[in-house]
């Protein structure tokens, strides 16, 4: 008798225990910056089914299956990159287009607290289908994307005649192939075009207008070359973006800052007031401190921190998003700023609210990071070197509600 009531003491105990179990995973003890809700300080954070269950102050440890002690870590919504090429494949003339340009998300993604990557317009309307089923659906990284007006995508070379003609800049068949996929498609993209003259910009920004969604512009170089007060302030529109903001000094392509006074245009600041969004875009001809620096000084952070990934720029001045977040932090760019910049504010560009952000209900897309301190060297295209004293490294990547990365297995019980 005695050993039954024993028994279902126990059997009683463990279904409390495990009814007390509400969460599938806490983070506990971290510094969380979640820039959309305004918190920044020591806080828990509570999964369960794939969702944001609670952020509090000291919750229990015993009402979760998994704990994870983030003691010294930043937590943070899980990082967006707006801007990468990952239309990987094997097509000799693809280029980024199902190319060798292009990189797999998941190699990429994880390691560095990526949990959303948005393709930059490597796809057009005529390939998006295979883009979709080979990339977007075989990744486990959230995979959206800018799709190019262009209907080859980026196809050959950046000077190919599928990027410079305009017989292939089709606005309609861009904007219908958007609202086809539009649980995938966040705006439209024109890139690469030489010409002296504004014709692709206006066919992408028809597109968007016929799509309702913004447009990305990669201004290429041309001779004589174009304005860019222009383009900010009679071409784009509120919401639209202008990637490569501190980019390359080019006779064909105007740059923000005035090289001989070493100061920024006035223009851009008028951009910034109209709502053009400033994205990164580091890539692997795409940022110089000449430009960076001055801009910065004028009070010209980034809207947007981005890595413009592709095999181009993985392992030169670009590392990963990390570094490049590392990089506006030694620029003097404040970390929250840092983490808003690739976070919530990516989410709002691309009206994606849903994600970027820690919110009760949200997606668990979840970032933990090591805020290390030293002495650390960042470079641009140029190999122009700055020093910095931090720098971020990926400790732990939750993507809907499941660890998908740990470096150093803080999620994994020590043995006994």
């Amino acid at each position: 008798m005695k050993l039954r009531f024993a028994c279902l003491l126990f059997f009683s105990l463990s279904c409390l225990s495990l009814s007390a179990q509400q969460y599938d995973l806490l983070i506990k003890n971290g510094r969380v910056i979640d820039p959309k809700n305004k918190i920044d300080k020591k806080m828990d954070v509570a999964v369960a089914n794939g969702r944001i269950a609670a952020v509090a102050a000291n919750i229990a440890p015993a009402t979760a299956k998994q704990l994870v002690d983030a003691t010294g870590l930043l937590v943070t919504p899980g990082i967006i990159d707006m801007h990468a090429h990952v239309f990987a494949g094997t097509v000799s003339d693809g280029d980024l287009s199902y190319g060798f340009g292009s990189l797999p998300a998941d190699g990429f993604t994880f390691r560095v607290g990526v949990t959303t990557v948005v393709d930059a317009g490597s796809s057009g309307a005529k390939d998006f289908a295979v883009f979709k089923k080979n990339i977007a659906d075989r990744s486990r990284t959230r995979v959206l994307a800018f799709l190019n007006v262009g209907y080859e995508g980026m196809k050959g070379s950046e000077y190919s005649e599928y990027q410079q003609d305009a017989k292939y800049m089709d606005p309609k068949m861009a904007a219908d192939t958007a609202k086809k996929y539009s649980d995938y498609i966040v705006g439209v993209k024109v890139a690469h075009y030489h010409q002296p003259s504004f014709l692709a910009v206006e066919r992408a920004v028809e597109a968007g207008k016929l799509s309702n969604l913004p447009v990305m512009v990669d201004f290429g170089g041309c001779t004589p070359r174009l304005s860019l007060k222009t383009l900010f302030l009679e071409k784009m529109r509120p919401g639209d973006i202008f990637t490569h903001v501190y980019g390359e000094l080019l006779d064909t392509k105007e740059s923000i800052v005035d090289t001989a006074r070493k100061v920024l245009k006035p223009f851009v600041m008028e951009g910034r007031k109209k709502g053009i969004i400033y994205d990164v875009g580091h890539g692997g001809g795409s940022f110089r401190y000449s430009q960076a620096i001055p801009a910065i000084k004028a009070g010209l952070f980034p809207d947007v921190i981005s890595t413009d990934l592709h095999t181009g720029s993985m392992n030169a001045g670009m590392k990963d998003q990390l570094n490049v977040m590392s990089k506006f932090m030694a620029l003097g760019m404040p970390l929250n700023e840092v983490i808003k910049a690739s976070t919530w504010r990516p989410a709002e560009v691309i009206n994606r609210k849903e994600l970027g952000h820690l919110s009760v209900g949200a997606v668990a897309d979840i970032a933990v990071l090591n805020l290390q301190k030293g002495r650390f060297g960042f470079f641009d295209v140029a190999r122009y070197k700055q020093q910095g004293n931090q720098r971020l490294e990926c400790e732990l990547t939750v993507k809907d509600g499941t660890i998908v990365y740990d470096l150093n297995a803080i999620s994994i019980p020590s043995p006994q």
